[in-house]
């Protein structure tokens, strides 16, 4: 550090995020939606607002860090006909750190492959699923910075580049849930290096810089770097409703939608940033013995009905309630119609037309 640098504080450059943008523009779409469409655009808003909620945290942590550092959040890149959406891209004194923010809900586990699981609780029952790694997913995020920085070099200069990229550029992965509990003791070393909570972000950064032993950055050349890349993001101007308009146009398959099934790198994006409102389980609780709610008597007795009423009504199953809300209702287990109304999509016609069947069959087949 040059003896005439005077930063000592973080520096925001970009703080604005398209995340509020799509859900402008999914707010308006729902005004004029049609009513089977209602419920997973309205889950959908939900899955960016917890998005938003986590990327806040992550900001907050990063502006109270009292670390020389520039900050530039959400930018959109293009290159060779790849896209990728980049949370934060933070440029420290010898590091630029490419941040992942993930708010994910549930009690994560990554094991010795590197294989992220999470277990979420369903009412009376754990669910444990695979979640597509946002190790992989950060790791393209990070070529693609690699490429754009190294095409601005000249050629005599790039294999120097090369060299010490590695040293210079960091991928994160960072869970903004607080809640969550987090199991990698037998992850891999690399991946450990990689996956850091939010309120151990700050620390971790830290502690990379102190163990860099290349030059550090001056003032100045912070400042280049951080606004190099800020020149280079482009607008995100996807169109967050387009799924929608021709959404149930496309499907031709009688079962219902998989919600969980990527369309867009975004979409990936909103859904793994979900956020759960219930509290994970403490640490030290026992927790019950994990079982597949897909096959529980409750959930196979619900996915019966939804299927047999959309053959009565000569509609999709889909139309009745999707797979989301299918484990709203276990998680919830209404007694009421009133209840039942508390779960996203069930309104007064959909609560008179199926609300006492859905009871009666939770109480027939819940705690089996």
């Amino acid at each position: 550090m040059g003896i005439f640098d005077k930063m000592r504080e973080p520096v925001v450059l970009k703080e604005d995020s398209s995340a509020k943008e799509q859900i402008e523009q999914l707010n308006s779409f729902l005004q004029n939606a049609p009513s089977e469409m209602r419920s997973q655009i309205e889950q959908d808003i939900r899955l960016l607002q917890y998005g938003i909620y986590g990327e806040d945290a992550l900001m907050f942590e990063l502006k109270n860090s009292h670390l020389p550092m520039y900050i530039m959040h959400d930018l959109f890149f293009e290159l060779n006909g790849l896209k990728a959406q980049i949370d934060y891209l933070i440029v420290t004194r010898k590091i630029v750190f490419i941040i992942e923010c993930k708010n994910l809900y549930g009690n994560i586990t990554i094991d010795n492959n590197g294989n992220f699981t999470r277990e979420v609780m369903m009412g009376k029952y754990y669910k444990k699923e695979g979640i597509y790694s946002p190790i992989t997913q950060n790791q393209r995020h990070l070529d693609m910075i690699r490429e754009i920085r190294r095409s601005s070099k000249p050629a005599l200069l790039r294999s120097f580049f090369d060299s010490g990229f590695n040293d210079n550029y960091k991928s994160i992965v960072v869970l903004a849930n607080t809640k969550s509990i987090l199991k990698m003791q037998y992850a891999p070393n690399e991946i450990k290096e990689k996956v850091v909570k939010v309120d151990g972000l700050i620390s971790y950064i830290k502690k990379l810089n102190d163990l860099n032993d290349r030059i550090v950055n001056s003032d100045k050349e912070m400042k280049e770097i951080a606004e190099f890349f800020l020149e280079k993001s482009v607008p995100n101007n996807q169109d967050y409703t387009e799924k929608y308009k021709s959404h149930f146009a496309l499907v031709n398959n009688d079962e219902e939608v998989n919600k969980e099934a990527p369309n867009s790198e975004e979409t990936n994006t909103a859904e793994a940033n979900r956020e759960d409102t219930q509290a994970a389980p403490d640490s030290e609780t026992v927790l019950p013995q994990t079982v597949n709610i897909e096959d529980t008597p409750v959930y196979q007795a619900l996915k019966s009905y939804r299927y047999e009423k959309s053959r009565e009504e000569g509609i999709k199953p889909y139309y009745i309630y999707n797979n989301a809300q299918l484990e709203d209702i276990i998680r919830v287990a209404p007694k009421s119609l009133e209840e039942l109304k508390t779960i996203s999509g069930f309104g007064d016609v959909k609560c008179q037309k199926y609300g006492n069947d859905i009871i009666n069959i939770l109480s027939e087949n819940i705690n089996k």
